[in-house]
C-alpha cells in the first residue's frame, strides 16, 4: 500500500496540490518560529533576548501547530470525499479497510514530507527576517545571530507529518461513517470549548486596567468560543438555511445546494468563523491597548512590545492560513462540480445564471461565518474595553470588522466565482460525459 500511495501521488499530483500548499505553508511557519528556540539557545544570548525569542517561538509555534492541522485536515477531507467512488472500487476489488487507511495516510505523509522539505529554505529566510524585526524594535540585542538548527527541523517536519497523517486518518474515518450518527466526542469538545471560553471571558473582570496580562483572558476566551462555534458549523449552517426565504430561481437553487452539501462545506464555514473571531478580537484589543498607552504618555515596555508583536504576528498567520484554507476548500468544492454545472446548462440555465447560483452560495456562507464569528469576537472585546477604558464598544471596532469582513468575502466569493467560471469553459457535452 505504501508503493500504491507513492504511485498515486506521482500519477495524479494535481489532486494533492492543495494539501501540498497547506503543508508547505504550515511547515514554513512552524520552522520559522521554532528557529527562535535554536537562536535563543546559542551561547552568549542575554536573558531579555532569550525570553523574547522563546516566548515568540512558544506562542506562535503553538498557534501554527493548530493551524497546520486545520489547514491540512480541510483539504484532505475534501480530497477523500471526492475519491469516494475510487476508494469503494478498491474495497470491492479486495482491499481491506486497514489497507485503504494505510494508502490514504501514506499519500498524506508523502505530500507532507515534500511540503516540509520545500519549506526549509523559506523558513531560514523567514527566521532571519523575524529576528531582524525583533532587533529593530529593541526586543533582541543586535549581537544575537540567527540560528536554524535541530529544533526547527524536527518540529517542522514532525508536526507537519503528524498533522497530515492524523488528518488523513480522521478524514477517511469520517467518510467511511457516511451519514451514520456521530459519537459524542464532537459534542463534548464543542461544549467544553464554549464553557472554557465563557469562563476565560468572565475572568477578565478579575484584572485591573494596568495588569500586563489583561489581554490574555478575553483573547483566549474569544478563540475558545470561536472553536466551539466552528465545531457546530454544520448545524449552524442548517439553522440559517431553515430561516432563509430565497427569492428567484438562483436563490432557491443556492439554498437547496447548500442544504444538501452542508457537511462538505462545514470546513469552509469553520475557517470563516475562526478567521472573523480571532482577527477581529485580537486587532481591536491591540488597537485599544495601544491607544490607551499613547494617551497615558508612557513608553511601551519590552513585554508590551513583545505582546504587540505576537498579536500582529498571530493575526497575520491566521489571515494567511485561513485564506489558504478558504481558497483551497472553495476551489476543491467548486472544481469537481463540472458535471452538475453541465446538467444545469442542458436544462436551460445560462452560464450567468450558474454563476449567480454559485455567488449566492458563497454569499450565504460568508454571511453565516460573519454572523457567528462576530459574537465570539465581541465576547472578548467588550470585557476588555470595559476594564481597560471604561467603554463598551471601542471606536476601532467598526474599521477592523469591515477589513476582516472584506478579506473573508473576497476569499470566499472570489475563489468560488473564479473557479466556477473556469469550470464553465468546459464544453457541455464533455462536462456531462461519464468519467472514463
Amino acid at each position: 500500500m505504501v508503493v500504491l500511495a507513492m504511485r498515486s501521488v506521482r500519477q495524479r499530483p494535481g489532486r494533492f496540490l492543495a494539501t501540498l500548499l497547506s503543508a508547505f505553508l504550515g511547515a514554513a511557519i512552524v520552522m520559522t518560529f521554532h528557529s527562535m528556540h535554536d537562536t535563543a539557545g546559542q551561547p552568549g544570548v542575554d536573558p531579555v533576548s532569550s525570553e523574547t525569542l522563546t516566548t515568540a517561538a512558544g506562542v506562535v509555534g503553538g498557534y501554527g501547530t493548530l493551524l497546520v492541522f486545520f489547514a491540512v485536515a480541510s483539504t484532505l477531507t475534501v480530497n477523500v470525499r471526492q475519491r469516494a467512488a475510487e476508494l469503494e472500487l478498491l474495497r470491492c476489488s479486495g482491499a481491506t479497510p486497514a489497507q485503504l487507511r494505510r494508502m490514504v495516510v501514506g499519500e498524506a505523509a508523502v505530500v507532507a514530507l515534500v511540503g516540509a522539505a520545500l519549506a526549509v529554505l523559506p523558513a531560514v529566510l523567514g527566521g532571519r527576517l523575524l529576528l531582524e524585526v525583533f532587533r529593530d524594535s529593541g526586543q533582541v540585542a543586535r549581537s544575537v545571530d540567527h540560528s536554524f538548527g535541530v529544533v526547527a527541523l524536527v518540529s517542522g517536519i514532525g508536526i507537519t507529518l503528524l498533522a497530515a497523517a492524523g488528518a488523513a486518518f480522521l478524514a477517511l474515518r469520517r467518510a467511511a461513517r457516511g451519514h451514520r450518527r456521530r459519537g459524542g466526542a464532537r459534542a463534548f469538545l464543542t461544549y467544553a470549548a464554549l464553557v472554557a471560553g465563557a469562563v476565560a471571558v468572565c475572568s477578565t473582570f478579575a484584572f485591573s486596567a494596568t495588569d500586563s496580562a489583561l489581554m490574555a483572558p478575553p483573547a483566549y476566551g474569544s478563540i475558545l468560543l470561536s472553536v466551539g462555534l466552528a465545531l457546530m458549523a454544520p448545524r449552524l449552517l442548517q439553522a440559517v438555511l431553515d430561516r432563509l426565504s430565497p427569492g428567484g430561481a438562483s436563490g432557491w437553487l443556492a439554498v437547496r445546494n447548500l442544504r444538501q452539501r452542508s457537511g462538505q462545506l462545514a470546513g469552509i464555514l469553520m475557517s470563516l468563523i475562526l478567521f472573523t473571531a480571532v482577527s477581529t478580537a485580537t486587532l481591536t484589543m491591540q488597537a485599544v491597548e495601544s491607544e490607551a498607552v499613547a494617551a497615558s504618555g508612557l513608553v511601551k515596555s519590552v513585554d508590551a512590545k513583545n505582546l504587540e508583536t505576537l498579536n500582529f504576528t498571530v493575526v497575520g498567520i491566521v489571515v494567511v492560513f485561513v485564506c489558504v484554507m478558504l481558497v483551497n476548500s472553495m476551489y476543491a468544492a467548486t472544481s469537481y462540480r463540472g458535471r452538475e454545472f453541465g446538467q444545469q446548462r442542458l436544462a436551460g440555465a445560462t452560464p450567468g445564471q450558474v454563476l449567480g447560483v454559485v455567488g449566492a452560495e458563497g454569499l450565504v456562507l460568508t454571511v453565516t461565518g460573519l454572523l457567528f464569528g462576530t459574537p465570539a469576537a465581541l465576547a472578548g472585546i467588550v470585557p476588555f474595553t470595559v476594564v481597560r477604558g471604561d467603554a463598551v464598544l471601542p471606536e476601532q471596532l467598526v474599521g477592523v470588522w469591515a477589513a476582516v469582513a472584506s478579506i473573508g468575502a473576497a476569499a470566499t466569493l472570489g475563489t468560488s466565482l473564479a473557479t466556477a467560471r473556469r469550470v464553465l469553459r468546459t464544453p457541455v457535452v464533455r462536462a456531462v460525459a461519464p468519467a472514463a
